[in-house]
């Protein structure tokens, strides 16, 4: 199975102190909890976009996930596509013969479903905490201009400052693997 779709997202830091008092003001929006999940974020050097397979734990398959994005500190459309890898670990060999990598993300993230935005808590092995919103759009102006505006309302709900959103992936935050095929 693939998916094609257009994102209207953000990204910020959190303090790990402020991480509970965020989640309880999250459920008291009446968010659905979706779950909480440890994934494997392995990152390529890609000539344009970027392109990360992700492997979550207790799950059959992979996701590759190729996506655009431009890196500014405020919401931001994303174009993305994701196709489901069946043979996760074979396919993973595969890429790393073919490819560089680029950078390992590890995190625990937990899920959240409000008003049609995914709500991510993430815990980034040596980055710490982080909340991410993503709301899938229609790829028009109006409609990504609305989705915009509802992803600042939301971070105003939560108490998010806009001092504290990041402009760039985890793949980037990371610090990068040795620039060879074989990486971990």
């Amino acid at each position: 199975m693939n998916s094609e779709h257009t994102l209207v997202e953000l990204k910020a830091k959190i303090e790990d102190k402020d991480k509970e008092t965020i989640k309880k003001k999250i459920l008291e929006l009446k968010a659905k909890q979706v779950g909480k999940f440890h994934q494997i974020d392995t990152y390529f050097y890609v000539p344009k976009g970027r392109l990360k397979l992700r492997e979550v734990e207790g799950k059959p398959y992979a996701q590759l996930i190729y996506y655009e994005r431009e890196n500014v500190s405020s919401p931001k459309k994303s174009k993305v596509f994701i196709l489901n890898i069946t043979k996760p670990k074979e396919f993973k060999e595969m890429l790393k013969n073919i490819l560089s990598v680029k950078s390992v993300v590890d995190k625990i993230r937990e899920i959240y479903f409000y008003m049609g935005t995914q709500i991510h808590l993430d815990e980034v092995k040596n980055l710490g905490s982080f909340i991410e919103f993503e709301k899938q759009t229609v790829d028009e102006p109006i409609e990504i201009e609305k989705a915009k505006i509802f992803l600042k309302e939301l971070m105003r709900k939560l108490e998010i400052a806009p001092k504290n959103l990041i402009k760039v992936s985890y793949g980037e935050l990371v610090p990068n693997v040795k620039n060879f095929k074989n990486s971990p």
